[in-house]
């Protein structure tokens, strides 16, 4: 009988942003040992990264965070109702801090290649380095927005100045002052230009598609509210859970915009137009189902936008028409003043659809347009992300087979509740592809614990081997794509929504995520693993 290879971790993480900090968690109390991997030089994850001018949450802050804690939910103290990049990345050293994760983390690694070795049942990951690690699990904690889609434009190497992915914006950079062109105009955009426009000479915005854009209506933490939300933290917590977005948001109690008479309707859309995305989920309940409803609901956000900018020609640009697409198969970004802007001198407007003036090229100067020729010092890619898939595919992640993800995905993105791919044994995702959009924090836990879990009983009961089943996969992508199409957020394929996968040149749309209730999701991951993981296949290694 051979000796089995011992490995040197028993879980290895690529990520130390949310998921990476609540696998350090779960995983040591599950009683292994793990190594979390991160390419930048700091944790944090998407919080590393962005850190362009205005990028906050769109979640609020006293659930946007980790929930493993009752203490670390007491001790640690938000500012204001979303916070900024810098405040959320200090409650990542926070928890790292107080919980003692450092020692299980190293930075400045890239990775380069993961491949299960079917000889040992083990996992091998590559450094940039050239070092190699192994593991009995294999975890991708790299998020679900992480990898930057950069967009064909010709002469992008010619332009003189600075030209980067938000995304990736340069740790130094001396913009204000400056003549600042913005291509693409999603949420990025949203919460970029309101903190330029006082400080650059100009800003420009490139634009396609109109938003439909929810107040964020950003607030202090009252020492009255902190008090409040510290004495509820257990409800709140509970809410998040259970609530169809992860978040710790009331439910509109059965209440059907279809089934109310105007005037009532109209006052319910006004009480609750008081920021984030509550107006959504505590409203109506039939808002992204029924499409009367949402029309309803369109109309609604439409008049609030065009009551906010006072030029015509800029209001046909900036705000959706009725029958463009439904709310929600887009996702609205939270607004910080961001329609006001385009009403001052050095805020302007550039529609890139093909009725009014595409892009043609950059120059070294600037961006040709069909029409026009615009000079700047920088220029800004807000072109959104390879959602859910991105980050998997951007190195050969290797399964039995030898077959990486990108090849297995290259036409749609099958999972097992999006924590499981079928051919990769012994390898678990964190809110990966046909997992529900949702309040991240909340799903990350949710899936942090599954997963936690899953390795106890592989450990407790001397399996080496946990294979996700194919039939299991087929069974959970066909529900997905069913529930999917049952909402209206099908139409995201006409609008380049990122949801599905639509903003890629390189692929066909796909559906990437569960839209049927992120509460409904949780239960399901509960009732998996009370069921024993009936969605894996275990083994014991021969002999």
């Amino acid at each position: 009988m051979t000796t089995p290879q011992k490995p040197d971790f028993d879980v290895i993480a690529i990520g130390a942003g949310f998921a990476g900090l609540a696998l350090i968690h779960y995983i040591r109390e599950a009683g292994l040992s793990i190594r979390v991997f991160d390419k930048a030089d700091d944790i944090g994850g998407t919080w590393t990264w962005n850190r362009y001018p205005g990028a906050m949450t769109d979640s609020e802050s006293y659930y946007y965070c980790l929930t493993f804690s009752p203490e670390l939910l007491q001790e640690w103290k938000w500012t204001r109702r979303y916070p900024d990049w810098k405040e959320t990345h200090d409650y990542f050293r926070f928890v790292a801090d107080k919980c003692d994760m450092w020692p299980d983390i190293q930075l400045n690694t890239e990775i380069v290649e993961a491949a299960y070795q079917q000889d040992s049942n083990l996992w091998q990951v590559t450094t940039a380095d050239g070092d190699s690690y192994t593991c009995k699990y294999f975890i991708s904690a790299m998020g679900m927005i992480s990898e930057p889609v950069i967009p064909k434009i010709d002469g992008m190497d010619r332009f003189q100045g600075p030209l980067f992915h938000s995304a990736r914006w340069p740790e130094g950079l001396e913009w204000e002052g400056k003549r600042i062109g913005i291509i693409g105009a999603g949420a990025t955009t949203v919460q970029m230009v309101p903190a330029m426009c006082d400080k650059a000479e100009s800003v420009t915005v490139f634009h396609r598609t109109a938003n439909f854009i929810l107040p964020a209506m950003q607030a202090p933490m009252t020492e009255e509210w902190e008090k409040e939300i510290k004495e509820n933290y257990d409800e709140i917590v509970a809410k998040c859970r259970n609530h169809v977005f992860g978040m710790a948001f009331d439910t509109a109690d059965g209440r059907l915009a279809v089934e109310t008479p105007p005037e009532e309707r109209e006052r319910i859309f006004e009480e609750k137009w008081t920021g984030s995305f509550r107006w959504v989920f505590e409203t109506f309940e039939d808002l992204l189902a029924d499409p009367e409803a949402n029309r309803m609901a369109s109309e609604f956000i439409i008049r609030k936008m065009r009551e906010r900018i006072k030029d015509p020609e800029v209001a046909d640009i900036l705000v959706p028409k009725l029958d463009d697409y439904p709310l929600f198969a887009k996702r609205p970004p939270l607004d910080h003043g961001y329609l006001e802007c385009f009403d001052r001198d050095d805020a302007h407007l550039v529609d890139i659809r093909d009725e009014g003036e595409p892009i043609v090229e950059i120059t070294e100067k600037g961006v040709r347009t069909t029409k026009n020729e615009y000079e700047f010092d920088i220029i800004v890619l807000a072109t959104g992300f390879s959602a859910y898939t991105g980050a998997l595919e951007a190195f050969p992640i290797r399964g039995v087979s030898g077959q990486t993800l990108a090849e297995k995905w290259q036409e749609t993105s099958k999972s097992i509740m999006g924590v499981c791919v079928a051919d990769f044994p012994n390898m678990f995702v964190v809110t990966g592809p046909q997992a529900p959009f949702a309040n991240l924090p909340t799903s990350i836990e949710q899936n942090a614990i599954w997963i936690a879990n899953c390795i106890r009983k592989m450990e407790s009961e001397g399996y080496d081997v946990c294979i996700p089943k194919p039939e299991a996969e087929e069974e959970w992508s066909k529900h997905v794509a069913e529930v999917h199409m049952a909402t209206l957020m099908n139409e995201g394929d006409k609008v380049h929504s990122w949801m599905m996968g639509a903003n890629l040149e390189t692929k066909p749309p796909r559906v990437l995520i569960y839209f049927g209730g992120a509460n409904n999701y949780y239960d399901r991951l509960d009732e998996s693993a009370n069921e024993g993981f009936p969605e894996l296949e275990f083994q014991k290694r021969a002999g």
